[in-house]
């Protein structure tokens, strides 16, 4: 099946494979940034336009898109509201290094939204999470954090590390890395209380970076009482609690911590924040603002590694604004978590119907399915399930049948402009794809 798909998206997409060839000879890879040939397909799609919850290629061809920017267009892509934000605020500057009256307003949104008071805007996510590590690091004098394994937060070094098996390393396809990423990173499983508790009972770690829930080796959720143990156990051992939450905003208008009542030390948000525009924001707990205030008292002369020229600019904070005054409310998660929850059953349906040794999982507007019976329970596991050629054979048939889902595993996001039609159309190519599998 993969091979025939393959030879069909060879045939339905000329113009893009031209598009690829002469994009080869002055593009690495081919492509402007090299994770664009991660979907497996003989040559890159070249998308036109994307609009909502649709993309068009240079083929002609529209797709309905479930990938939306592996979250980046949470929203949907050039919803209204940000199209008209980023004509009207961009005709007034887009960066000073100087704060927009929008600051103040924007600091109270996140506080009102998230629950912590004091934060700070980066370019990435990826640069708001190794701001968080050093500011850690400084605040506690400890050097060592603590991640999940098989865990993903951007292209931060420390956390390229995993465990195999009890083997603690780096991860092997780690570019250019000449150090020994061991020496200041521990990984536990996720779910694991045991591994969790010893890890930390030396109080040697500064930092535990987590996502409440795992989503990028497919996703996998806490057991109950496992992240109210999280919280017990960096209170208890002194250590700080950042959750990083670029993928769990499709949870609630309030990301999934705090649906769940759970309150960390800080959080990181990126890649939806400001609708699609490189930005993203770290927020802190009083507690930990005052311990950063009182090191910065003392610090030596010279630059902190902290913050970039982009950041903090005028556009961001005008497009965050928006973002959060618009999308980040009740009513737009109640429709597009309604929508998800359609989604979910369609793909429980055909699971059942054809009795299927898959599963389907969602967590607000997001969904997804995996090629097993049975939930992973950690990383490990779920490393093990994913990327696997069933699931390049199901991307490929669904893409050559006009849907886009997520390539790296089988997720799928809600847009509020994600129609009903798109939901059905998605269900019924899906169950077409099964019915060859079968066959």
């Amino acid at each position: 099946m993969l091979e025939q798909e393959s030879k069909l998206y060879v045939q339905r997409n000329p113009k893009s494979q031209a598009l690829s060839l002469k994009a080869s000879q002055n593009w690495l890879r081919g492509v402007p940034m090299h994770w664009m040939v991660d979907w497996d397909l003989p040559f890159p799609l070249f998308v036109e336009e994307a609009k909502g919850s649709t993309l068009n290629d240079v083929d002609g061809h529209q797709l309905a898109d479930f990938c939306l920017g592996d979250t980046g267009a949470m929203f949907g892509h050039s919803p209204p509201a940000i199209a008209e934000c980023l004509a009207k605020a961009g005709a007034s500057g887009l960066t000073t290094m100087l704060p927009s009256p929008d600051a103040a307003l924007v600091g109270q949104l996140l506080q009102d939204r998230f629950g912590l008071p004091f934060w700070q805007v980066t370019a990435t996510a990826s640069d708001a999470n190794r701001a968080v590590i050093r500011w850690a690091r400084a605040i506690t004098c400890r050097n060592k954090i603590l991640i999940f394994n098989h865990a993903y937060h951007g292209c931060v070094d420390d956390t390229f590390v995993t465990a195999d098996h009890g083997q603690i390393k780096t991860v092997e396809g780690l570019v250019g890395e000449p150090r020994d990423l061991t020496q200041f990173t521990k990984v536990v499983e996720f779910n694991d209380e045991a591994a969790l508790e010893a890890a930390l009972k030396d109080e040697d770690v500064a930092i535990v970076l987590a996502e409440p829930i795992m989503t990028n080796v497919g996703m996998v959720l806490p057991k109950p009482g496992f992240l109210e143990l999280l919280r017990t156990l960096t209170i208890k051992t002194k250590t700080l609690l950042i959750f990083d939450e670029t993928h769990t905003l499709t949870s609630s208008p309030g990301g999934y911590a705090k649906s769940v009542g759970i309150l960390p030390d800080g959080l990181v948000f990126g890649k939806p924040i400001a609708g699609g525009i490189p930005a993203a924001v770290y927020g802190f707990s009083s507690a930990v603002a005052a311990r950063i205030q009182d090191y910065l008292k003392h610090r030596g002369q010279g630059r902190s590694g902290i913050g970039t020229t982009l950041s903090g600019s005028r556009i961001q904070l005008a497009l965050i604004k928006t973002t959060l005054e618009t999308f980040f409310t009740d009513e737009v998660f109640e429709s597009l978590i309604a929508k998800a929850q359609r989604l979910q059953r369609g793909i429980a349906d055909l699971i059942n119907k054809h009795s299927l040794p898959w599963h389907v999982t969602r967590v607000g507007s997001r969904v997804e399915f995996m090629c097993v019976e049975k939930p992973p329970d950690n990383g490990f596991e779920a490393s093990h399930m994913i990327h696997q050629p069933i699931d390049q054979a199901v991307h490929h048939f669904m893409l050559n049948r006009g849907v886009v889902i997520t390539p790296f595993h089988n997720m799928m996001l809600i847009c509020e402009a994600t129609t009903e039609a798109q939901i059905e159309h998605l269900v019924i190519n899906l169950e077409a794809c099964v019915t060859e599998l079968l066959n």
